[in-house]
């Protein structure tokens, strides 16, 4: 009987995460943004948008009818995006994981009961505060370490107990076909990471029409599949935390489980 976790970025919150209003805001006042950039958030936001949306038709229009201002535009809101995430990474390194010292009630021994890890968040919390060696150690289960799989680090491996190595860039691994490790607690990026990169920029599936970014990325694709792989198994039990069930192609899948 599998047992799941599902966060949406209310968990982050818990550790000074931004929700779209509070993106929204430093977004206003990038480096990256001017004038005309800010103007059109501005021109959605008073529409009843959010920076999500903008992002959706910087991408559409220059999909379909590229030009140069818009592909300046794009190119300075993707920029702004990855600084925002840059920051908000900055902020977890000064907050502690735990909010209490009672074993019984500790964050980690909570994250390591689950058979997968399934995040909407593109920010690296856990990849700063829980992926560490410390897996191995615990008591509730038996894993070995931990995974995000179907990825390889850029560069050199991690030296045991850098936090910022662990937060690294990551690529897809190519090399084999994309399985779990045993032993490992898998970590799926549903949406992509921050720190994903591929031969296309930056993996971050933001905005609209996600379904179809996401076929882009073969390793996105496998991610979407093994979610619905795990809620289909005989017994599965889903927690969820922090989503507020705005993509509708997970809601399908969550409901059709």
């Amino acid at each position: 009987m599998p047992h799941i976790l599902l966060t949406g970025a209310g968990f982050s919150r818990n550790w000074g995460g931004w929700l779209v209003n509070e993106a929204f805001e430093y977004l206003l006042t990038a480096k990256e943004v001017d004038d005309q950039l800010r103007r059109v958030l501005w021109q959605d936001k008073f529409a009843g948008f959010n920076f999500e949306y903008t992002l959706a038709r910087l991408q559409k229009a220059d999909k379909e009818s590229p030009n140069p201002n818009t592909t300046k535009l794009l190119h300075d809101l993707n920029s702004a995006l990855a600084g925002m995430f840059n920051y908000m990474s900055l902020g977890f390194l000064g907050k502690p994981f735990e909010f209490q010292s009672n074993l019984t009630y500790m964050v980690r021994n909570f994250l390591i009961r689950f058979d997968a890890i399934f995040t909407l968040n593109q920010d690296l919390l856990l990849e700063q505060k829980y992926l560490d060696d410390n897996i191995s150690l615990t008591t509730t289960r038996s894993w070995s370490g931990w995974q995000i799989p179907g990825t390889r680090f850029i560069g050199n491996s991690p030296i045991q107990g850098n936090i910022h190595d662990r937060t690294q860039l990551r690529e897809p691994d190519t090399s084999k076909p994309f399985v779990e490790q045993p032993r490992m607690q898998p970590y799926y990026k549903l949406h992509g990471s921050s720190n994903f990169v591929s031969s296309t920029g930056r993996m971050l599936i933001m905005g609209g029409n996600k379904v179809d970014n996401i076929a882009t990325h073969p390793l996105l694709e496998w991610y979407t599949r093994q979610f619905s792989t795990y809620l289909h198994r005989t017994g599965c039990r889903l927690m969820i935390i922090g989503y507020s069930f705005s993509d509708e192609h997970i809601n399908s899948m969550v409901c059709k489980r």
